[in-house]
């Protein structure tokens, strides 16, 4: 059966943990450690822990970086339901919250609905506790998504695996006639957070680290030279914008109140020449991480590049970046469609069928 941890909240982009076990069993051993650089909702990390793996990672998206960071380092069930019962008796006597002056906020949560989701972002401390990281990312999950299929979300309809824009919301919202349902946050939060722990918890904690994938070596620097296995898949070359997709688990997370495109201003996702580079620095800035002899597993797509491209690229830039170390393929690829997004449903016309590849290296010396 699937762990429910893994769903706590989605991610645009995101493997299947199935994907991650395969290269566990393929690549490591138990006790062996895995990294992420590009560790999104902690796919990686929570399966590496589960099959007794250490597991470490980064992500420069505050959203993917609470989700991970949550399921690298579990608190016991009762802390946080303890936890999500005083903020409840918090709320009870806050008065003074500020509210967006917003049509979109306005349509989007009923207006008590509203207040507790402002109080609950004032008052968890998501970067420095791992019981409010893991509440926090409790309501990353529940935010937003369709409503009317699911009591377990606090939003009027939108999708759950992305934050749709404010103008387009509001004009599908009015066209459709759809209002807001009355949700109680914090009896959410609870059922949401007893169905989390109803699975296996793993023993083991990890790391996860809010920052660049370039500076993994200086941010995880008590764990050089012990990395033994990559597994990862980067932005894909012009496919999509986190900080768009995610804004409003962004806005909750302390972030600007409308969609901000292209977050940290970097066009290296986008023109073929300067993604090469990008990853070219990201190997560079890892490689200080791995052992001596380690193993590298990376998903790649895009909507520019073929498989043979993607392959020749990645190579060149895994060479370029681990410098003296060797590069050695492990096989010749592994294809896949990327199925079906529920996005479809909210914007007509999207998502033409597209293809995902796995390439595995062995990185020796």
């Amino acid at each position: 059966m699937r762990n429910p941890l893994h769903s706590i909240c989605p991610y645009f982009a995101m493997f299947p943990e199935s994907f991650v076990q395969k290269q566990l069993l393929a690549y490591s051993r138990p006790g062996d450690k895995v990294f992420d650089p590009f560790c999104g909702r902690g796919t990686t990390i929570l399966e590496g822990l589960l099959n007794d793996r250490n597991a470490i990672g980064s992500d420069i998206n505050p959203v993917g970086a609470c989700i991970s960071g949550a399921k690298a380092d579990i608190p016991a069930r009762d802390e946080v339901l303890q936890r999500i019962t005083a903020l409840k008796e918090g709320f009870a006597s806050c008065t003074s919250l500020q509210h967006p002056q917003d049509e979109f906020f306005s349509l989007c949560f009923e207006k008590n609905t509203l207040r507790q989701i402002l109080f609950l972002q004032k008052e968890l401390s998501w970067k420095d506790d791992p019981v409010d990281r893991f509440v926090a990312a409790l309501m990353l999950g529940i935010l937003h998504g369709e409503s009317h299929k699911s009591e377990l979300c606090l939003s009027n309809r939108m999708p759950r695996t992305i934050s749709t824009k404010p103008a387009y919301s509001v004009r599908w919202w009015k066209e459709h006639q759809l209002t807001p349902p009355s949700r109680d946050a914090f009896e959410v939060l609870t059922k949401t957070a007893l169905y989390r722990y109803a699975g296996e918890i793993p023993t083991r904690k990890g790391q996860v680290v809010l920052g660049d994938a370039r500076l993994a070596g200086e941010l995880l620097e008590e764990h050089k030279g012990s990395v033994n296995l990559i597994v990862t898949s980067p932005p894909y070359l012009d496919t999509t914008d986190y900080a768009e997709d995610q804004w409003l688990r962004l806005w909750f997370l302390g972030g600007p109140s409308r969609p901000t495109a292209r977050l940290h201003k970097d066009d290296r996702h986008t023109r073929t020449s300067t993604y090469w580079l990008f990853l070219e620095e990201v190997w560079r800035g890892c490689q200080v991480l791995l052992k001596e002899d380690a193993n590298l597993v990376v998903r790649i797509g895009g909507t520019m590049l073929g498989k043979d491209e993607l392959f020749a690229g990645l190579l060149t830039s895994l060479r370029s970046g681990f410098g003296t170390r060797a590069i050695r393929p492990l096989h010749g690829g592994e294809t896949s469609t990327i199925r079906r997004r529920q996005t479809n449903s909210f914007r007509p016309g999207t998502s033409p069928e597209k293809m995902e590849h796995d390439f595995a290296f062995a990185v020796i010396g």
